[in-house]
Parts: C-alpha cells; structure tokens; sequence
C-alpha cells in the first residue's frame, strides 16, 4: 500500500483489512482501478508480487502487459516433493510462449532473471511429455578469473562446477534417482560446449546457456546442430562476457544476424524479473549505470575532432 501510495500522490487511501477506500479526482481513481486490477490478477496467475513486478504494472503501459496476464495460468513442470514450476514474471511467460511456438529462442537478460531455470523446466516437460528423446545441455567452459589447469581431477571434474547450474536446475525438477539413470544412459548430457562439434542433434531438447561466453564460430558450430525434430533455447547476458579481450561474442552477432527471421523467438528479460534477493535488481541498475557512463565517455573520446576550415589566403 505505501509503494502504491508514491504512485499515486493525489489520492487518498486507506486500507481496512480487504477493503480499500481511495479519494481523488475520477480519472485517477479509474486509472488506480485499472492498475489495482492488474496487480491482482498477477498475484493470482504467478502467486508471487516482488516490490520489482509491482512497479512494472504499475508504470508499464504496453500491451504485453495485459497479454501476458490474459494467458493461461500454466504449470511448466511439477517437481521433487511436489513443488510447482511455473512463469513467476511477464516476461518468463513471454519467454514459455515463444518457445511454444519456435524451435529456436534466444532469451536475454541478467543474472536471477530466471532464464536458465525456465529453460530447464521446458526441457524437463518436454523430456516427461516424449515430445523428444533427450536433454542437452551445454555451456561455454571459459575461465572466469580462475584457471582451468589448477582444478584438482580428471577433465570432467574440472569442467562439472561449470555445469553446476544445471544441476542445480535439474534436482529441483527430477527425483535423484530418477536423474542417475537419466545422466548414465545418456537421456540428458551435460557436456561443454566443445564437445557439440560434428554432430547433429535430433529429437533433443538443447539448451546452450552462458551463450555471451561463445566465439562467432562456436555460435555458428551450435546453431548448425539443429535436426529436424529439435527445440533449441540460447541464453545469456549479452552485458558479462568472460570472454579474453578483444575477442566478439557469438551472441549478440547472432542477434543481428538473424533479427527478424521467421521461426526463432527473442525474449528480453531485465532487472526487474529478478527473482532472487531485492538487492541483487539494485546491483544490476548500478553496473548498468555505470556501463552507460563508460560507453557514453567512450563515445565522446573516439569520436573525430573537429577540424577548422583552411582560411582563404585571398580574403
């Protein structure tokens, strides 16, 4: 109620237990109606309202909006123990739709937006539906700050706390036991991005996750991997790239190369998806406010100085 209050200054509200009472002008009390509507209807489909999700309602007047809260309350997965997974934000459930519809989906954004976990759960629906026959599931193993080399075990033990997200995802969706079996006889492979090379995936549900972290030839090389009957979603965070200097992620020179292509799905998801900790939207907007001072300070550095006219020696 005190956050919608500082939306709306010139009403008065006063709220007594599930009745609320508000006073102003009518065209803020039909606009408050309007937005309260919206809010209740999110609680209602995602069973979830973060302070983040309330002011996008609030302040968001595009139709996606509307349309994202008009669609169908869809469960994407039951999990261990019973636990429901479903679309928590507007955008996850842009991103549900568009994988629905496209074989191949790029969905974008920051960190705890939760690309990569609604990834998995589709891919865990549509292993459980034998819509395919197996799971792929792929990252880029580029170093961050750390150094491969000085990991103790064999090489798939070094590369294993790479994959560790989608564990992680994967424990939460399917009985331990059930998952055993699964990574043994090969239903879902978990493997680094290098080792997709020369091959060809069918009746696979693949995931390539981290995709900043890819070359423009190794972008290429996955996307290349498509068989007939696969779905494919690519995500990442076009904004942190681990990748050596001087070296152009795959990602956002796939986005440009395909824009507008028919059959694959785009999905921006931002800050205000988050669903982890609060702090961790503010510390998104922080690194992007800086982000936009180096560029713009970039900009103004390397752009051309103006050079003055030659006078003419004969005025």
């Amino acid at each position: 109620m005190r956050q919608l209050e500082g939306y709306f200054p010139k009403l008065r509200m006063v709220a007594r237990g599930e009745v609320i009472k508000f006073t102003g002008s009518p065209e803020d009390i039909a606009l408050f109606e309007e937005k309260l509507d919206l809010v209740l209807r999110h609680i209602r489909k995602f069973n979830v309202l973060t302070s983040q999700q309330l002011e996008r309602i609030v302040l968001d007047d595009s139709p996606s909006i509307l349309k994202s809260l008009s669609e169908g309350d869809e469960v994407i997965v039951h999990g261990v123990n019973g636990h429901v997974i479903k679309a928590r934000t507007a955008n996850q459930q842009r991103m549900v739709t568009a994988v629905g519809t496209n074989d191949l989906t790029f969905a974008m954004g920051p960190a705890g937006t939760g690309k990569t976990y609604t990834a998995v759960a589709l891919a865990v629906r549509a292993l459980k539906n034998k819509e395919v026959r197996r799971l792929v599931l792929t990252r880029p193993a580029v170093e961050a700050g750390e150094s491969l080399g000085f990991l103790p075990g064999d090489m798939k033990e070094k590369l294993d706390p790479y994959m560790q997200p989608l564990y992680d995802a994967l424990r939460d969706m399917i009985p331990a036991e059930r998952l055993v079996q699964y990574l043994e006889n090969g239903t879902i492979e978990i493997a680094p991005l290098a080792f997709m090379r020369g091959r060809t995936l069918d009746r696979a549900f693949v995931i390539l996750d981290e995709a900043q972290n890819t070359t423009v030839s190794q972008m290429k090389m996955f996307l290349t991997r498509m068989g007939p009957s696969s779905k494919f979603i690519v995500t990442g965070d076009p904004s942190q790239t681990d990748l050596p200097p001087r070296t152009a992620s795959g990602l956002p020179h796939a986005l440009r190369l395909l824009a507008g292509m028919t059959g694959i799905g785009r999905i921006e998801l931002d800050g205000r998806d988050v669903v982890r900790h609060p702090l961790v939207r503010k510390i998104i907007a922080a690194y992007d406010a800086e982000g936009q001072k180096m560029m713009a300070a970039r900009s103004e550095s390397e752009a051309p100085k103006a050079k003055s006219k030659p006078q003419n020696p004969e005025s």
